[in-house]
């Protein structure tokens, strides 16, 4: 079997273990060649560091991506992550049209809120940006606070209802979805996890693990890649997310036993040989 390619589409925060720098080496676990295009160059992440260094690398996109299309560059999937701008995401629904093919598989995660609120520098016209350009998406990947603002649904605490739950994942299900993800998601408070929504059969699947109290910067772009990962390496929806859950809690807990600070990620380093093993069936 050829071994499938993927492209990253995300920004650089060269300290922080979050977008590209989490990406790449958890889609080359589960034997994804990963191929980078980035968006901006950061020295590190935004959350909770200040005086951070920024560059936009927006002007570079397309010469990138046209010199890939000289060389005949084929990709079998396309995930994109923190974009930071509407001019960024209007670039970047040019830079899909121009990579992906028929059978081109594409995840969208809006990386734009959370607790209730829009990131700092967002707006509503950018969450309304951000529905068009995930529309376009085959798997759509927002957490609860994301699921509101892009379906007009009031946001509340959990825990949830599965007929809440129920509801945020089919308003978010469009033409061209094939699955509808929300991470988040909880119905006590021992335990987290996602749902997903499975278009073709009309099906929503649970996955949950240990709940584990605090907020750690990075763990949603550690989700998306492993269930992207096991997902493109052959994995059903459900195992797929079961291995996302788990593969993100056991990050956290390792984290969270050593103390580190949390400013920092989580160490999601020393479960990738563990997470490559589950994603291949050993």
């Amino acid at each position: 079997m050829n071994q499938k390619r993927v492209v990253s589409i995300q920004d650089i925060s060269c300290f922080g273990k979050c977008s590209i720098t989490v990406s790449s080496p958890i889609l080359s676990a589960a034997g994804i060649e990963t191929v980078v295009l980035p968006t901006a160059l950061l020295s590190t992440h935004t959350g909770g560091l200040e005086g951070y260094t920024f560059l936009s690398l927006e002007n570079e996109l397309l010469p990138i991506v046209q010199h890939w299309k000289k060389l005949g560059i084929r990709f079998d999937a396309i995930i994109t992550g923190y974009v930071g701008s509407t001019e960024m995401i209007e670039k970047l629904e040019t830079v899909e049209n121009l990579l992906k093919g028929e059978e081109t598989v594409i995840l969208s995660d809006p990386a734009m809120a959370d607790n209730g609120v829009l990131y700092k520098g967002f707006d509503e016209n950018y969450a309304e940006k951000m529905k068009d350009f995930c529309a376009r998406a085959d798997i759509v990947l927002p957490n609860i606070t994301e699921a509101c603002l892009m379906t007009g649904t009031p946001y509340r605490e959990g825990p949830y209802t599965k007929e809440y739950i129920g509801e945020l994942l089919r308003k978010l299900a469009g033409p061209r979805q094939k699955a509808v993800i929300l991470t988040g998601v909880y119905f006590d408070r021992g335990h987290l996890g996602a749902a997903l929504y499975d278009v073709q059969k009309d099906e929503i699947i649970y996955a949950f693990n240990k709940r584990i109290e605090g907020y750690y910067h990075g763990t949603g772009d550690i989700f998306a890649n492993a269930f992207f990962g096991a997902y493109l390496a052959g994995n059903s929806f459900g195992n797929s997310l079961q291995a996302a859950v788990d593969f993100t809690q056991e990050s956290i807990e390792r984290t969270y036993k050593a103390k580190t600070d949390i400013r920092f990620g989580v160490n999601f380093e020393a479960g990738l040989e563990e997470y490559a093993r589950k994603v291949h069936g050993k």
